[in-house]
């Protein structure tokens, strides 16, 4: 399916009138293109799973990116997978694809949601898609026991909610709070016309900086993809819940969901990122605080 179709409309009807694949035949067409680079195979696999692409791309349309520009991330992200995927872990491709897809939406969704870079790390990543959601569930619940949170339990409260420091936390909401303005515009009437854009180094990462941080992002995900498969059914299972939803589920209804307190659930999910954690250090130490 091509990617520049004219619109989503027509993207969506071809993806919905795309043929579903079963194990066997998703598996031959993985295998025909890793073994052989067979083109009219990697165009079935990407055709049957352009669906889930669009469907997860229409999940990102409150951050006001077009619809169509989503498509065209998420079917670049299916592309990818389709790439890195391995047949033979005896996963299915839709399962795998979920990462590289939602990995490449939330890219670009970062890279144009303000001029300025809204986050970079694991922390910053998931609290610019989680922090308002939390924020309002926190205060809902604070509401019904009758209470009302300052400004700093807030921040307290959702810093341990997901599970980041409160540093990144104050800084978010700071980023997600403020509004672009023009480097043009100018600094004062005192100023005789002076631009802000005139008092800026040119700092930017060349080109051979971006292709190295690339190369390292890809690496490092698939370490992960490996680290999530050393786990047992349970913890993968509330990891998915947790760190791939979206929106992720609360430790309140995995509780429920498992016949667990929502501590237990907490000290499970703890215990499953730090055996993730040993799994990637395997790999490399420089990615021990890639869960973080």
């Amino acid at each position: 399916m091509a990617l520049d179709a004219p619109n989503d409309v027509s993207l969506s009807r071809k993806a919905m009138k795309a043929e579903l694949l079963d194990a066997e035949t998703e598996r031959q067409l993985a295998c025909a293109w890793r073994d052989h680079r067979d083109e009219q195979a990697l165009h079935r696999l990407i055709n049957a799973y352009m669906r889930l692409a669009i469907s997860m791309a229409s999940k990102f349309k409150r951050y006001g990116a077009p619809m169509n520009d989503l498509i065209q991330e998420a079917g670049l992200g299916l592309m990818k997978a389709a790439d890195k995927f391995d047949p033979d872990r005896g996963v299915r491709f839709s399962t795998y694809a979920v990462w590289w897809i939602k990995a490449s939406i939330q890219d670009y969704v970062m890279r144009n949601w303000s001029m300025v870079r809204t986050g970079s790390t694991s922390s910053q990543k998931t609290l610019f898609f989680n922090m308002r959601r939390v924020q309002a569930q926190l205060e809902r619940e604070a509401q019904s026991r009758g209470e009302e949170l300052d400004r700093h339990q807030l921040r307290q409260a959702i810093s341990m909610e997901v599970g980041v420091p409160l540093r990144d936390v104050e800084m978010m909401e700071g980023r997600l709070a403020g509004s672009d303005f023009s480097l043009n515009a100018t600094q004062s009437a005192e100023d005789e016309g002076r631009e802000w854009i005139d008092t800026l180094e040119d700092d930017g990462a060349d080109a051979a900086e971006i292709i190295e941080d690339q190369h390292d992002i890809r690496t490092l995900r698939q370490w992960l993809v490996d680290a999530i498969g050393s786990l047992n059914e349970r913890e993968q299972f509330i990891i998915r819940e947790r760190k791939l939803k979206e929106p992720p589920r609360t430790l309140e209804s995995l509780g429920i969901e498992l016949g667990l307190s929502k501590e237990r659930v907490r000290q499970l999910e703890a215990a499953a990122l730090t055996k993730m954690k040993k799994r990637l250090e395997q790999e490399s130490r420089e990615v021990q605080d890639f869960l973080l």
